[in-house]
């Protein structure tokens, strides 16, 4: 069974949960595109980071989430790498624009939601979580980003997606 990020729902609210993450380790890549393309053009690099293709030849466990979060005109695509694993055992990435890094400890809100991971969807409810999250009078820091649990050929109604929004402390 693949391994999911672990987090803490701290409270619920109408359209969305604040959850509490702990400190953890990605790798993760910047690339262009529009939303699905850079999904996928982030996301085979990725897999060959945790195939092995890293310095130490090293296999990776696959987790869940993969982590899509817009910066400027491009994304950067996120593995959230096993929890057993610390900054000092992490594979040295070898391919072009790899990297690996600590993300620290933080709040986020999260909108849960089913379906295809196409743009409008992962959009509307992006809207939708920041509205929620300003109408609960929390502070949020900077934009909505998007997490995938399930492979693309997992029926969409039954997939697992998430708008995303970081939490002020």
């Amino acid at each position: 069974m693949t391994e999911i990020q672990p987090y803490v729902v701290e409270s619920e609210h109408d359209g969305f949960e604040v959850r509490s993450y702990p400190e953890h380790l990605l790798v993760e890549v910047d690339v262009g595109g529009d939303f699905f393309e850079a999904g996928n053009r982030g996301f085979r690099p990725l897999i060959s980071y945790i195939s092995g293709d890293n310095a130490g030849n090293t296999k990776v466990a696959m987790t869940a989430p993969v982590i899509q979060a817009p910066v400027g005109e491009r994304y950067t695509v996120s593995f959230v790498l096993p929890d057993d694993m610390d900054a000092a055992s992490v594979p040295i990435p070898t391919g072009a624009g790899v990297r690996t890094r600590v993300a620290p400890a933080g709040r986020v809100a999260a909108r849960r939601f089913s379906g295809g991971a196409d743009e409008a969807r992962f959009a509307d409810n992006a809207l939708r979580l920041a509205a929620a999250v300003a109408a609960s009078g929390f502070s949020p820091v900077g934009v909505p980003y998007f997490a995938r649990y399930d492979a693309p050929w997992k029926p969409g109604f039954l997939r697992r997606n998430e708008a995303l929004l970081r939490l002020a402390d």
